[in-house]
């Protein structure tokens, strides 16, 4: 039988993977990778790296796949991704059913860890319940960018006895959640942060973190949402893109 690994490979340094991962990477004959433009090539590139330095040997392939477009600025967001997704499923479908002998094991290398933001289980599942290919699949958790960013940062998520929320920056912009005091905010198109200036805020704010491009800024939000606006735009200017992500919390009497 067919087996897929989806392997969670850390938030973007080498030595995030964890002993299970690279244990995984050591079963696969097949990696499939989603080329997203040449914008995020380096994200290509850091997957084969990950196998160069990981694996033992070279009896391993690469199928190359083009990963489907979908309009960032779209007002139904939900509707525009289960069309992403459903798009997506047609290529994983594609790679699994035509790329992946009986007997083989493919992967597909997951950004950090595959069950936060991320949405290839949820494809690998809807193609296994169709009953069109049989194959078994496996999911192997990574380091994500929240961990990373707190752990860069020297914080915890939370404090003694309190609740975190993780959410987008789509959802901030609806207001900060009015029963939890830290907030981890992922997929900040809007800089929604700017919109609590105002407030007594900390934040703690990271970009390509795990890289040698890595860019941290913490501090009262007052003080340091100008630096955060302006190393946003210095690394689309460099980048084409950006990978960020940051803790916000209310500011308290110094209690953690």
């Amino acid at each position: 039988m067919k087996r897929v690994l989806i392997i969670g490979i850390g938030a973007g340094d080498p030595d995030y993977l964890t002993i299970q991962a690279v244990n995984a990477l050591n079963q696969v004959d097949v990696f499939f990778l989603m080329d997203k433009g040449d914008d995020k090539a380096s994200l290509i590139e850091f997957r084969r790296e990950i196998c160069r330095r990981h694996i033992k040997g070279d009896d391993y392939r690469f199928v190359d796949a083009t990963s489907p477009a979908w309009a960032r600025d779209a007002e139904d967001y939900r509707a525009t991704i289960d069309d992403l997704n459903h798009d997506k499923q047609d290529v994983f479908e594609r790679l699994i059913g035509e790329e992946l002998a009986e007997g083989e094991c493919g992967a597909f290398l997951v950004w950090g860890d595959p069950t936060l933001y991320d949405s290839t289980i949820r494809i690998v599942e809807a193609i296994a319940k169709t009953g069109r290919l049989t194959f078994e699949y496996e999911v192997i958790p990574g380091i994500s960018s929240v961990q990373a960013l707190a752990a860069k940062h020297k914080t915890t998520l939370n404090r003694i006895g309190q609740s975190i929320e993780i959410t987008t920056g789509r959802k901030l912009n609806e207001g900060f959640p009015t029963d939890v005091d830290s907030v981890v905010v992922m997929l900040d198109a809007r800089d929604a942060y700017k919109h609590f200036v105002d407030q007594d805020f900390d934040i703690y704010w990271g970009a390509y973190i795990g890289t040698p491009d890595e860019i941290l800024i913490s501090g009262k939000l007052k003080d340091v949402a100008g630096d955060i606006e302006r190393a946003r735009d210095e690394a689309r200017r460099t980048h084409g893109w950006i990978m960020d992500s940051y803790l916000m919390r209310r500011a308290t009497d110094g209690a953690t």
